[in-house]
């Protein structure tokens, strides 16, 4: 089922007998150390593609991380004819709710993306799911856009998996980009134009309220949204 019907019911239930929302998802952040290898001091705006369950969530934790200069939901993994949310939601297209992150490696690195990724924007231990929604779309995933992102992604989920950080072993799939494809305009910044939406509250707020706890020297009050960029573009 689609997380529009099965969290939503489940939060609706909550709100109806007189209890408040949880102030943290069902998946905590980890404390993780950052890799040990990272990629080479870059001048220009890079673009790093991951994957992990809902688009809404993902967005929003980069949204509030400093050094990003933009991050778009949307779909990687498929083709450009299955990339609409309609069809991506049966999970039979190839495609994984993305975002593309572009960033200044000057102020952030590759591999403190990857670092916060890990810990707070998601559980890279769940297989084809995260947390309520189920499918492949859901999947933990990273698409690389050059080799070397791929050599410091794999070294980061083998010193992970090798220190034991996660209860489980990392499933976090790689493969290189060979496309992605911006989801439809209402699901670009969806975390701050519905903060009060139980999905959102319940599953989301809490990994940009771990940003701000585990990744202060990251963190940023207002988002860097689409919106704003396509504005002054």
């Amino acid at each position: 089922m689609r997380r529009s019907v099965l969290s939503l019911l489940a939060a609706t239930a909550v709100l109806s007998l007189g209890f408040a929302l949880p102030t943290r998802a069902a998946e905590d952040a980890v404390v993780i150390p950052a890799p040990a290898m990272d990629a080479s001091p870059a001048t220009g705006i890079q673009t790093a593609v991951i994957a992990g369950g809902c688009f809404w969530g993902v967005q929003g934790v980069f949204q509030h991380t400093a050094g990003v200069v933009n991050a778009v939901s949307g779909y990687a993994g498929g083709t450009k004819a299955t990339a609409d949310y309609e069809t991506v939601s049966t999970g039979r297209t190839g495609h994984a709710e993305s975002v593309e992150i572009k960033f200044d490696p000057k102020k952030i690195s590759y591999g403190k993306i990857l670092q916060i990724y890990f810990s707070v924007a998601h559980d890279p231990t769940q297989l084809n799911r995260q947390g309520p929604d189920t499918g492949t779309q859901y999947r933990s995933a990273i698409f690389t856009t050059s080799d070397e992102q791929k050599k410091v992604a794999e070294a980061y989920i083998a010193q992970l998996n090798s220190a034991k950080v996660f209860s489980k072993p990392i499933v976090t799939k790689i493969s290189a980009l060979e496309a992605f494809y911006p989801a439809e305009a209402y699901h670009q910044d969806y975390l701050t134009l519905h903060p009060n939406q139980p999905y959102i509250a319940y599953n989301d707020i809490p990994k940009v309220e771990n940003l701000k706890k585990l990744f202060a020297d990251n963190y940023i009050e207002k988002p860097t949204l689409v919106s704003a960029s396509k504005a002054t573009n």
